[in-house]
Protein backbone atom coordinates (compact mmCIF):
# COMPACT_ATOMS: atom_id res chain seq x y z
CA UNK A 1 0.00 0.00 0.00
CA UNK A 2 1.25 3.47 -0.91
CA UNK A 3 2.54 5.83 1.76
CA UNK A 4 0.59 8.95 2.70
CA UNK A 5 2.49 12.23 2.58
CA UNK A 6 2.54 14.10 5.87
CA UNK A 7 4.06 17.54 6.33
CA UNK A 8 6.22 17.82 9.39
CA UNK A 9 9.38 19.63 10.40
CA UNK A 10 11.59 17.30 8.34
CA UNK A 11 9.60 17.74 5.12
CA UNK A 12 9.48 21.52 5.60
CA UNK A 13 13.27 21.62 6.01
CA UNK A 14 13.83 19.42 2.96
CA UNK A 15 11.47 21.58 0.87
CA UNK A 16 13.28 24.72 2.03
CA UNK A 17 16.63 23.14 1.06
CA UNK A 18 15.37 22.11 -2.41
CA UNK A 19 13.74 25.52 -2.91
CA UNK A 20 17.05 27.26 -2.11
CA UNK A 21 19.08 25.00 -4.43
CA UNK A 22 16.56 25.42 -7.26
CA UNK A 23 16.44 29.20 -6.87
CA UNK A 24 20.21 29.13 -7.31
CA UNK A 25 19.85 26.95 -10.42
CA UNK A 26 21.48 23.96 -8.70
CA UNK A 27 20.34 20.37 -8.25
CA UNK A 28 18.30 18.15 -10.55
CA UNK A 29 17.53 19.82 -13.89
CA UNK A 30 13.89 18.73 -13.79
CA UNK A 31 13.27 20.50 -10.46
CA UNK A 32 11.48 23.85 -10.62
CA UNK A 33 9.88 26.23 -8.14
CA UNK A 34 6.13 26.36 -8.70
CA UNK A 35 4.44 29.57 -7.59
CA UNK A 36 0.66 29.87 -7.55
CA UNK A 37 -1.69 32.20 -5.66
CA UNK A 38 -3.57 30.59 -2.80
CA UNK A 39 -7.20 29.82 -3.59
CA UNK A 40 -8.39 31.44 -0.35
CA UNK A 41 -5.91 34.22 0.39
CA UNK A 42 -4.61 35.04 -3.08
CA UNK A 43 -1.09 35.22 -1.63
CA UNK A 44 1.57 33.51 -3.74
CA UNK A 45 2.81 30.15 -2.45
CA UNK A 46 5.96 28.46 -3.74
CA UNK A 47 7.07 24.86 -3.57
CA UNK A 48 9.64 22.70 -5.38
CA UNK A 49 8.12 20.40 -8.02
CA UNK A 50 9.50 18.02 -10.61
CA UNK A 51 8.68 18.75 -14.26
CA UNK A 52 8.99 15.91 -16.74
CA UNK A 53 8.88 15.80 -20.51
CA UNK A 54 6.79 13.27 -22.40
CA UNK A 55 5.77 13.46 -26.04
CA UNK A 56 7.48 16.81 -26.57
CA UNK A 57 5.42 18.43 -23.80
CA UNK A 58 6.14 19.41 -20.20
CA UNK A 59 4.08 17.95 -17.37
CA UNK A 60 3.52 18.34 -13.64
CA UNK A 61 2.59 15.34 -11.50
CA UNK A 62 1.38 15.51 -7.90
CA UNK A 63 3.92 12.95 -6.72
CA UNK A 64 2.89 13.16 -3.08
CA UNK A 65 -0.84 13.29 -3.73
CA UNK A 66 -3.39 16.08 -3.31
CA UNK A 67 -1.09 18.77 -1.88
CA UNK A 68 -2.15 22.39 -1.51
CA UNK A 69 -0.31 23.36 -4.69
CA UNK A 70 -2.56 20.94 -6.61
CA UNK A 71 -5.74 22.51 -5.21
CA UNK A 72 -4.42 26.03 -5.86
CA UNK A 73 -3.36 25.08 -9.40
CA UNK A 74 -6.79 23.64 -10.19
CA UNK A 75 -8.46 26.80 -8.87
CA UNK A 76 -6.15 29.20 -10.70
CA UNK A 77 -5.49 27.38 -13.99
CA UNK A 78 -2.09 29.01 -14.26
CA UNK A 79 1.29 28.65 -12.53
CA UNK A 80 4.73 30.20 -12.68
CA UNK A 81 7.75 27.90 -12.82
CA UNK A 82 11.21 29.19 -12.09
CA UNK A 83 14.73 27.91 -11.82
CA UNK A 84 17.72 30.11 -11.18
CA UNK A 85 17.01 33.45 -12.85
CA UNK A 86 14.58 32.06 -15.41
CA UNK A 87 10.84 32.17 -14.86
CA UNK A 88 7.91 31.29 -17.11
CA UNK A 89 4.15 31.34 -16.69
CA UNK A 90 2.08 28.38 -17.89
CA UNK A 91 -1.58 27.66 -18.33
CA UNK A 92 -2.34 24.21 -16.91
CA UNK A 93 -4.71 21.57 -18.15
CA UNK A 94 -5.43 18.57 -15.96
CA UNK A 95 -5.54 15.28 -17.84
CA UNK A 96 -6.71 11.80 -16.91
CA UNK A 97 -7.25 8.37 -18.43
CA UNK A 98 -5.10 7.13 -21.28
CA UNK A 99 -3.41 10.49 -21.78
CA UNK A 100 -2.04 10.43 -18.22
CA UNK A 101 -0.66 6.87 -18.34
CA UNK A 102 2.66 7.52 -20.15
CA UNK A 103 3.26 10.63 -18.04
CA UNK A 104 2.67 8.79 -14.76
CA UNK A 105 4.71 5.80 -15.92
CA UNK A 106 7.72 8.00 -16.74
CA UNK A 107 7.30 9.99 -13.51
CA UNK A 108 7.23 6.81 -11.40
CA UNK A 109 10.32 5.52 -13.23
CA UNK A 110 12.39 8.71 -13.03
CA UNK A 111 11.41 10.44 -9.78
CA UNK A 112 12.34 7.69 -7.35
CA UNK A 113 11.87 9.71 -4.16
CA UNK A 114 8.08 9.72 -4.70
CA UNK A 115 7.79 6.05 -5.70
CA UNK A 116 6.65 4.90 -2.21
CA UNK A 117 3.58 7.14 -2.61
CA UNK A 118 2.36 5.12 -5.62
CA UNK A 119 0.86 1.65 -5.67
CA UNK A 120 1.87 1.24 -9.33
CA UNK A 121 5.45 0.65 -10.47
CA UNK A 122 7.09 1.61 -13.80
CA UNK A 123 6.32 -1.86 -15.23
CA UNK A 124 2.73 -2.09 -13.86
CA UNK A 125 -0.21 -2.59 -16.18
CA UNK A 126 -1.85 0.43 -17.81
CA UNK A 127 -4.88 -0.14 -15.57
CA UNK A 128 -2.77 0.02 -12.41
CA UNK A 129 -1.01 3.19 -13.58
CA UNK A 130 -4.33 4.81 -14.62
CA UNK A 131 -5.73 4.08 -11.15
CA UNK A 132 -3.10 6.44 -9.72
CA UNK A 133 -4.67 9.51 -11.39
CA UNK A 134 -7.31 9.77 -8.67
CA UNK A 135 -4.51 10.42 -6.11
CA UNK A 136 -1.78 11.93 -8.28
CA UNK A 137 -3.04 14.72 -10.52
CA UNK A 138 -1.36 15.18 -13.90
CA UNK A 139 -1.17 18.64 -15.47
CA UNK A 140 -0.12 19.54 -18.99
CA UNK A 141 1.92 22.75 -19.01
CA UNK A 142 1.00 25.16 -21.80
CA UNK A 143 3.38 28.13 -22.12
CA UNK A 144 1.71 31.52 -21.98
CA UNK A 145 4.19 32.80 -24.56
CA UNK A 146 3.07 31.85 -28.09
CA UNK A 147 6.42 30.98 -29.75
CA UNK A 148 7.10 27.57 -28.19
CA UNK A 149 6.78 24.09 -29.74
CA UNK A 150 4.69 22.95 -26.74
CA UNK A 151 1.83 25.23 -27.78
CA UNK A 152 0.60 22.54 -30.11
Amino acid sequence: MAKTYRRHLGTRLINRWFRTLTKLGLGAQYRQILTVPGRKTGRPHSTPVDVIEVGGRRWLVAGYGPANWVLNTRARGEVTLSRGRQSETYKVEEVAGEEAIPVLRKYIAEIRVTRPYFDARPNSSDEAVAAEVSRHAVFRLIPSTPNRDENG
